[in-house]
């Protein structure tokens, strides 16, 4: 993955979990990163655990929700780096909230920034992406709403299914300028608020996964390094899922027949 050494970089929701292991991995490889975040200290702390990366890292305050606010980020990474390569649209919110106590203001919450924040942040840089001659798109998606289902999360789970939606078609549009998009679908990765969930609630996620543990924000950041690669440049309207297998048994009694050759 060479290939990304000197490249421009944008991950939104940069600052923390999913998105800043995702920024680590750009870095690592040479690349200039900005980090957007709503959270000024967070953005903040990030960026002073990144610069040991190596690479060139840079934040801003924003939010994806705000259009103007994405057109700005788009802005100031040609500023900062010269261009737009990549566009890592991982930025989303998945609060829980029951179908049946549901607000408006709830499902306005969730696909203002995980839906239209996606849509606005990608057309913000297209010009951008489509002069960089190379431009890659990574959408962060999950597992829940195309594939799996969690009670609370029916909205969420709705505007994750909506990003691939956007996904297929936006594909097709983008590939005349020369420009990739993809998706990544994690399933249960360990980020830092995971551990305030309790070991009894971590060790019943793992026993879930096939592989027997939970992800890390790295694997999930090696997987949009590689969309994102002179590697993976016929690769388009595809979503790649990083879940340990968690999606593929058809209940837990087949995880409980497995043989434990694990000793």
């Amino acid at each position: 993955m060479n290939s990304l050494h000197g490249r421009s970089v944008i991950v939104t929701g940069g600052s923390r979990g999913i998105g800043k292991g995702i920024a680590r991995q750009f870095l690592a490889r040479g690349a200039g990163v900005l980090i957007t975040g709503r959270d000024e200290a967070a953005l903040s702390a990030a960026a002073k655990d990144l610069a040991s990366s190596g690479g060139d890292v840079a934040t801003m305050l924003a939010d994806v929700a705000d259009r103007a606010a994405c057109a700005a980020v788009a802005a100031a990474a040609v500023d900062r780096f010269g261009g737009i390569d990549v566009l890592c649209a991982n930025a989303g919110v998945f609060p829980a909230q029951r179908l049946a106590d549901m607000t408006p203001s709830d499902l306005a919450h969730v696909f203002d920034t995980n839906v239209y924040g996606m849509i606005w942040s990608v057309q913000a840089c297209l010009d951008a992406l489509t002069a960089s001659g190379r431009g890659r798109i990574v959408l962060t998606c999950s597992i829940t709403g195309p594939i799996t289902g969690f009670p609370g999360w029916s909205h969420y789970g709705a505007s994750k299914s909506a990003q691939l939606g956007f996904l297929r078609t936006a594909a097709i549009e983008l590939a005349p300028r020369g420009i990739t998009v993809n998706a990544v679908m994690p399933g249960n990765i360990a980020t830092e608020g995971l551990a305030d969930l309790g070991t009894d609630y971590l060790r019943q996620m793992e026993q879930s996964v096939p592989l027997g543990r939970l992800g890390s924000v790295d694997e999930i950041g090696h997987a949009c390094v590689f969309l994102a690669s002179d590697q993976a440049a016929y690769i388009t309207g595809q979503s790649l899922v990083v879940d340990g297998g968690q999606v593929l048994p058809e209940s837990l009694s087949a995880l409980h027949a497995m043989p434990d050759n694990r000793e």
